[in-house]
């Protein structure tokens, strides 16, 4: 869950969005997603979270 007021955890983040750690890190490496350091600990703000989120690409549901 969010801690930090608005940040996750990158567990949290993994579970949130089902994404593998491997393919978090290579979308971290890609510069799709930044970081923030809190200390030692690596968080993602939940409004870079989202603007992720929203800009992975859709399935059309359209009519056959």
């Amino acid at each position: 869950m969010a801690d930090h007021d608005g940040y996750l955890t990158v567990p949290d983040f993994l579970q949130t969005y089902a994404i593998s750690r491997t393919g978090f890190y290579r979308t971290v490496n890609a510069g799709k997603l930044r970081l923030t350091k809190i200390g030692r600990s690596s968080r993602v703000a939940l409004s870079e979270a989202r603007r992720w989120a929203a800009a992975l690409p859709t399935v059309g549901g359209g009519a056959v």
